[in-house]
């Protein structure tokens, strides 16, 4: 015979019972506690946690004041360089849903995870700018790009209608990183390499 549990029957989620689980929220707490503990190293360039923040704050207040919202694919094409680690808790942050491409893959088979994943806006850094640019050929229909600045990168040539500074810029360094409302809520989009098809 199983035991019911009195105690928890019938409680609703509120903010006394329930935090939903984000790795954002990892983010906030790392910041709260160390703030002036430094969080990123790239080069010349370095970032504290307080400091990383902010600029994801910033990632997701813009992306907001652009459009893309709850739902919506973020695509990021760039190797491990700190608006990389930005979009992983700035993207969510905007309640958006992260779509980390492999670097590694063809034109075609990006293309097919564009527009597979209904992509709103691409990060591009410059060292995959030619394959971005084959990518978005093929995808055949407009979307916001990004371009990162990465002084690290082999200089590509722009393919978007925005800076990566310049998009954090427009952002509020105090605006909320919302997070996923749910554990249930989209977070990220992975796509397999597609070795025997299009990418799964």
């Amino acid at each position: 015979m199983t035991q019911r549990n009195e105690f928890a029957a019938d409680l609703p989620r509120n903010a006394a019972n329930h935090v939903p689980l984000s790795p954002v929220s990892f983010l906030e707490r790392t910041a709260d506690t160390w703030p002036a503990k430094a969080a990123v190293i790239h080069g010349a360039r370095s970032f504290t946690y307080g400091e990383l923040r902010e600029r994801c704050r910033r990632l997701a207040s813009a992306l907001r004041g652009r459009g893309i919202g709850p739902g919506d694919t973020v695509a990021v094409l760039a190797p491990n360089v700190p608006a990389m680690l930005e979009a992983h808790y700035g993207v969510p942050g905007a309640g958006a849903v992260l779509n980390a491409l492999n670097y590694r893959l063809d034109a075609a088979t990006i293309a097919f995870c564009l527009g597979h994943g209904n992509a709103k806006a691409l990060l591009v850094d410059p060292e995959f700018a030619a394959v971005a640019a084959e990518a978005l050929a093929r995808l055949g229909r407009e979307l916001l790009v990004i371009d990162i600045d990465d002084a690290q990168a082999p200089p590509g040539k722009p393919l978007g209608t925005i800076a990566y500074e310049a998009l954090l810029a427009e952002g509020d360094p105090g605006a909320s990183l919302a997070g996923p409302a749910d554990e249930w809520d989209s977070l990220g989009l992975l796509y397999t390499s597609g070795t025997t098809g299009d990418p799964k």
